[in-house]
């Protein structure tokens, strides 16, 4: 069953529809900086969100947006900061529209702070199947300079930083970023805003773990928290609990296809996403990605050894 479904998914995934979330993410659009508070910042259309903490040494970032908008991106980060250096950035996974700062700053001796797979993922070459594209090392000014494995805190001008580990979900090296202080959790491609949140087969994301990683979020979130997510507006925690119920309620009749034996496309043709659609769009690369990472737990699920 794991080759039936793992070879549909290669298969038949269009290019085209393949490559419709990346091409997205990847347009360098105006920057437009959303204010949280007196000193936490949003800046949307760098191909990723870009949450921007002052300091009186500089400011700290989540996530650095695409290597194509990274000078627009810093210069506007420099003209938010009166022009201090960036002290430190966090990749909340390894992806293009989260790392594209990284040469940049790391070759300034910016702290990039990640989890452990994150940097073994940007060391190394990549072969996005649902994407068709090669991603090639970062250089070694690129790689983050501190990782850990569970969790962290710190602080940054007076601001408790807590961060943590979401295994296997989006990616198998997500991480969270919350502000405690100024009440903003920043949760990268965690939480996707009108559309499917997409796991990355390729680097062990898979739906369970989405289902995981977003109950685990809802858990740190509070009714008054800001939660930015990797794509759009600054969302609530509201909005997630959607996304969650959204998520176990189709990770469950997924699983009852895979015992069943079923492939991607006869998935696709049983709408187990029926009721969504409406509100998330187009569910295909959701349901084929979520196929192939199914693939990969197919013993878990199914209970056979």
């Amino acid at each position: 069953m794991q080759a039936v479904i793992g070879g549909t998914v290669g298969a038949s995934l269009p290019p085209v529809r393949a490559l419709a979330a990346e091409a997205r993410a990847s347009q360098v659009t105006a920057l437009q900086a959303t204010n949280l508070g007196e000193r936490v910042a949003v800046i949307a259309g760098a191909g990723g969100n870009v949450t921007v903490l002052q300091g009186p040494d500089g400011p700290l970032l989540v996530d650095g947006g695409t290597a194509a908008a990274s000078a627009d991106l810093l210069a506007q980060v420099a003209r938010l900061s009166g022009g201090r250096a960036v002290q430190a950035l966090f990749n909340t996974h390894w992806h293009p529209e989260q790392t594209g700062s990284n040469v940049a700053l790391g070759g300034r001796g910016t702290r990039i702070i990640a989890h452990e797979n994150t940097r073994l993922w940007l060391g190394t070459d990549i072969d996005s199947t649902w994407q068709r594209r090669h991603f090639a090392p970062l250089p070694r000014a690129g790689l983050p300079s501190e990782t850990f494995y569970t969790n962290g805190h710190m602080k940054h001008g007076g601001e408790q930083i807590d961060y943590g580990y979401l295994l296997q979900a989006h990616t198998d090296g997500d991480i969270y970023v919350y502000l405690r202080g100024s009440n903003v959790l920043v949760v990268g491609d965690l939480l996707a805003v009108g559309a499917y949140p997409i796991s990355d087969p390729d680097t062990n994301g898979w739906i369970n773990g989405m289902v995981a990683a977003s109950k685990a979020l809802l858990d740190l979130a509070g009714e008054g928290t800001r939660i930015v997510p990797g794509q759009g507006p600054v969302q609530t925690r509201a909005d997630l609990q959607r996304q969650y119920e959204m998520l176990v309620v189709v990770r469950d009749r997924l699983f009852d296809q895979v015992k069943q034996g079923l492939d991607a496309d006869e998935m696709l043709a049983a709408r187990p996403t029926r009721e969504y659609d409406e509100r998330c769009g187009n569910p295909e690369l959701f349901i084929r990605n979520a196929a192939k990472g199914m693939a990969a737990h197919a013993r878990q699920i199914t209970g056979v050894v």
